[in-house]
């Protein structure tokens, strides 16, 4: 029996080969029938033609009909010369193709799908009808088209060549996720707006924002109402009035502590790799975690492309590459490098740069002392990698690999009478490295599951030698964390999908000051182990989309629990209006806090600690928004309420320049206001203006006054800016920003110092009731594309911040003049000043 079952797949499998054989056909055997059957002669090279199969034709052609079938399904040319002679040849011709997207499920055409040509940066979008067309296409190109939500399809150019009707293409749906996308260009090109009210910023097709010159991952995601830095540092994002730690950053999975190269100006992203950036400020998903303010979810390209590209480029601060490498059909690897070049060159820009970032640091200052002498090198790279293996349809495995680095070293020298008196050598390194793998696997056309897990170290040390009293004062912040995830979705029905799952995590912090004269040494690590649950429905049908969830927290050392219910909920009540509603609880167990002004020479004075439940609690967070918006054509229209409190702060997680500088509390702030957004898009043009009003406020029970406005309190900010297309290959770019001064606090002025022991210290008047001047700036961008080569794409941008120079004070603090303790002295922190940028990328 065992025998005889063996024979019938043998017998099986052959009949499957015949069946096979019978519709394919090598296209040298084809060619050989066609010249004895009409009695003509094809010319041809070998090395064309050898290895290419082609589908029998169906029916009896003739001549000329066989022809077109064969430039219809191969990459070649064929041409007939006359009667008795057709030539083959590789097509060099560039040809038009066009097609009509469809849901293959409701036969719907699909609107904003994304056509795009394999290795190279060519691509658009089909437009309502699901139509498309693309020019000057090689034959032999491959063409991906995707759509979020269904599987993405990959043709060949030739198969769509433009006839008389165009070619209908159907996608099927995907299992895993029913949040489709009722913007395809907000604000700019590449940016897209779910239904859930995420935002996909898309740096492989972004357009140009004002002031910069590359698709700037963190720099991008600001130009949204409620996201915006207080002090221009990519370091310092605020979500609606919250902290940057408060910001779960994620690059493909691993959990990123390190947000910015030149300590936040510039981001630590390479947009090269990270091709799809998604940012949620509330209703988030329940299986994500920490993060009290908002998620940054940066993704990488995840599809085989079967084919080499890459690009190169270069700006007045750094020079960075992208290959992508196909080493088999299943097998291909991505990789991206960065590096400044300004420890051996030093430019206008990096000079701007390089002062702002240092401006408040011993750097800095100790650069104005007589008879000194300072020298300074700073650079940064960045890498990342990812292996790409599809071992079939249903079974896909990544795995990738990410590298920060920031490197300042310091040296200064004072002499007198032409001797030398003291030197002070400083090194300030930054560091943070990322692994992460996962296994995607699709068990039926209902279910999947996606298996994850990563390591993220972060590494923060400085040095700082003084040779006159050989005292050596090293600092060191470090962050390890390990997660796995288990994360299953069965599709239920047509409109409604169930995600559930597990995560774990260990995360360990060390915080570390060492002394050499006198002695002095402070270690501290503390580790906490966190397992999550969660699930969340999500529906989808005709005008209404929910998205409802629940996780729960078990935090193993405080046997502590935590349940926080998500909601997100959509419903259109016209072809132009509709209501949304969120709301979601977070939690947080690692926060940053500020020791000292000086800490890590005053460059990087935060560093990350981990709740112990008691001086340091597990921060918490309630949020809720509703809204109502407006979409007709390319004309939106968009107003939303918020409100957030987050509860478990402390005073030295704030950074306080006030008389609770020094001391130990716990607090919540809470902050309300409305978001105005108003957006029109056109083939040429973009414009849109935004206004966020919104009130911040501390409350610590222990202080006196308990209440009073948050560091971050921007009570109105508004934001104008629109993108132009001169020309098909030149765009132009500009835009300004507007936001009440931030709040300070100033000493009183009839006694602006107070003794304890033998020390001095600023005595403040009442906590941040003071306000900065006004913040402006207007910036502006130019993006050339001249089209020189066929095989490559050139990009020419150019990018000024702050055009008119405007000097703004971004930081206001005081401290006790040295020379009288008995007065202070005032400090400004400053924005950077007009600041040009120019980058050149080519595109293979």
């Amino acid at each position: 029996m065992k025998g005889n079952k063996y024979i019938t797949i043998l017998v099986f499998l052959f009949s499957l080969t015949c069946f096979a054989q019978q519709n394919t056909i090598a296209l040298i055997d084809f060619i050989k029938a066609t010249e004895t059957k009409f009695d003509v002669k094809f010319s041809y090279a070998n090395q064309d033609v050898e290895g290419v199969l082609i589908t029998t034709p169906k029916t009896e052609l003739d001549l000329n009909q066989t022809i077109y079938y064969l430039n219809s399904n191969t990459s070649l040319e064929f041409k007939s010369l006359d009667n008795r002679y057709v030539t083959v040849s590789n097509s060099t011709k560039k040809e038009t193709i066009c097609g009509y997207i469809y849901n293959a499920k409701d036969k719907q055409p699909l609107f904003g799908a994304t056509i795009s040509v394999v290795g190279k940066n060519t691509g658009v979008i089909s437009d309502e009808n699901g139509y498309f067309i693309l020019e000057n296409i090689n034959k032999d190109n491959s063409i991906n088209i995707s759509y979020l939500g269904f599987k993405t399809q990959s043709l060949k150019a030739f198969s769509l060549l433009k006839q008389q009707d165009c070619n209908p293409i159907y996608l099927d749906e995907s299992a895993e996720t029913l949040n489709q996308i009722i913007i395809t260009k907000f604000l700019t090109n590449g940016l897209k707006k779910l239904k859930d009210g995420s935002l996909i910023l898309s740096t492989t097709n972004f357009g140009v924002l004002p002031g910069l010159t590359e698709p700037d991952v963190l720099q991008s995601i600001q130009v949204l109402p409620g996201i915006e830095s207080s002090n221009e540092s990519i370091a310092n994002i605020n979500v609606r009035g919250g902290t940057n730690d408060q910001n779960l950053m994620l690059w493909d999975g691993i959990k990123m502590y390190h947000s910015g190269h030149f300590f936040g100006l510039i981001s630590a992203y390479n947009p090269n790799l990270t091709n799809q950036v998604i940012v949620t400020k509330n209703g988030t998903s329940s299986q994500y975690s920490d993060g009290v303010s908002s998620t940054i979810n940066m993704l990488t390209k995840d599809e085989l492309s079967g084919q080499f590209s890459g690009n190169v480029g270069a700006n007045l601060i750094s020079a960075d590459a992208f290959f992508n490498i196909p080493i088999t059909k299943k097998l291909e690897l991505l990789i991206s490098g960065r590096r400044a070049y300004t420890d051996a060159f030093k430019t206008p820009t990096y000079t701007n740069y390089f002062n702002r970032s240092f401006q408040d640091s011993d750097i800095n200052t100790n650069q104005n002392i007589e008879n000194s002498s300072t020298s300074s090198e700073f650079f940064f790279y960045d890498y990342s990698a990812k292996l790409l293996f599809d071992l079939n349809n249903n079974h896909k495995f990544r795995a990738n690999v990410i590298g920060i680095k920031n490197n300042l070293d310091y040296a200064e020298t004072i002499t007198d009478n032409n001797n030398q008196r003291n030197k002070k050598a400083s090194v300030l390194s930054q560091d943070n490295l990322g692994f992460g793998a996962n296994w995607d696997a699709n068990w039926s056309s209902k279910f999947n599951t996606k298996l994850s897990a990563f390591y993220s170290q972060y590494n923060v040390n400085a040095s700082d030698l003084r040779e006159s009293t050989n005292q050596l004062l090293q600092q060191a912040n470090e962050v390890l964390e390990t997660g796995i995830k288990l994360t299953s979705n069965y599709k239920l029905s047509n409109h409604l999908n169930l995600l559930s799952g597990y995560e774990f995590n260990e995360i360990g912090i060390l915080n570390q000051t060492l002394v050499n004269a006198p002695a002095y040494e402070r270690t501290k690590k503390d580790v906490l182990l966190k397992h999550a649950a969660f699930t969340e429905a999500e529906f989808n049908k005709n005008n209404t989309y929910f998205r409802l969830g629940v996780r729960a927290n078990y935090f193993q050392k405080f046997d502590k629990l935590l349940i926080e219910p998500r909601l997100n909920i959509r419903q259109q009540l016209s072809t132009k209006f509709a209501l949304k509603l969120e709301g979601e609880f977070k939690n947080q167990s690692a926060t940053q806090i500020v020791d000292f002004q000086d800490d890590f020479l005053g460059v990087e004075n935060r560093r990350w600690v981990l709740a112990n439940n008691s001086s340091i609690p597990v921060s918490t967070s309630k949020q809720g928004t509703f809204g109502i918006n407006y979409k007709q054509n390319n004309f939106y229209v968009d107003v939303t309420g918020f409100y957030k409190h987050v509860n478990g702060i402390t005073a030295s997680n704030q950074g306080f320049y006030n008389n609770f500088q020094y001391l130990n509390a716990t607090g919540a702030y809470t902050a309300n206001g409305i978001e105005f957004l108003i957006n029109k898009t056109a083939k040429q043009y973009s414009a849109w203006m935004s206004y966020t009003y919104s009130t911040n406020n501390y409350d610590f029970e222990s202080f006196n006054p308990s209440t009073f406005p948050n560091n971050v309190d921007i009570r109105h900010s508004v934001s104008v800016a629109g993108n132009y297309s001169i020309l098909d290959d030149l765009e132009l770019s500009v835009g300004a920003n507007w936001h009440s001064g931030l709040p300070y606090t100033k000493p009183i002025e009839d006694n602006p110092t107070v003794q304890t022991g033998n020390d001095f210290f600023v005595n403040y008047d009442a906590p941040n009731a003071q306000q900065l001047p006004s913040f402006f700036r207007l910036d502006a961008s130019l993006n050339y594309q001249p089209n020189w080569f066929n095989a490559v794409k050139t990009s020419i941008r150019i990018g000024v911040r702050n055009v008119t120079n405007q000097k703004n004070i971004i930081n206001r603090y005081y401290k006790v003049n040295p020379d009288d303790n008995t007065a202070v002295i005032q400090i400004n922190n400053s924005s950077l000043p007009i600041t040009p940028n120019a980058s050149l990328r080519i595109s293979f």
